[in-house]
């Protein structure tokens, strides 16, 4: 699986209007159901909610990685967005946030939620490919810059 699969290019946001992790959150998930034509939003969102309150999706570096699964995802699907002031997420080095990237399923996928994770995670420990993220002027160059950084380590 890559990345691209799950990722459309009109679900990427730069930069988020969000000040908060909620409505980071909120704001992305919206972003992909016009994008994508998920079924229930709002149960998404509790889903996401839910999950962010169990355990803090920020890991680091800058980057968080909110997701869930709600009934009304038919697939596997990601949306990405940059704050251009980061924001206070709680995250294991305790160090705001900029970077989001929310993850969504159907309740019954496991496996390929947990490899999309695991996917995103190794991406992320480029420290030059986190600068290219952060540093992305808009929408369409962060998703360039994904598409560029799986077409080169594919194989």
């Amino acid at each position: 699986m890559r990345l691209t699969d799950i990722l459309s290019p009109g679900c990427v946001k730069v930069p988020l209007a969000s000040k908060t992790k909620q409505a980071a959150i909120f704001e992305l998930v919206d972003l992909m159901a016009e994008q994508t034509g998920i079924g229930e939003p709002d149960d998404l969102k509790q889903a996401v909610w839910q999950r962010e309150q169990t355990r803090t999706t920020g890991i680091g570096h800058g980057i968080a990685i909110p997701h869930g699964k709600a009934a009304g995802c038919s697939e596997l699907r990601m949306a990405v967005g940059v704050s251009p002031t980061p924001i206070e997420f709680e995250a294991i080095d305790r160090k705001p946030v900029s970077v989001i990237l929310l993850l969504t399923s159907p309740i019954d996928e496991t496996g390929s939620h947990i490899q999309a994770l695991a996917r995103i995670s190794r991406m992320l420990t480029d420290d030059d490919l986190r600068a290219q993220v952060r540093e992305s002027p808009d929408a369409d160059t962060l998703y360039q810059i994904i598409a560029e950084h799986e077409a080169k380590t594919a194989g």
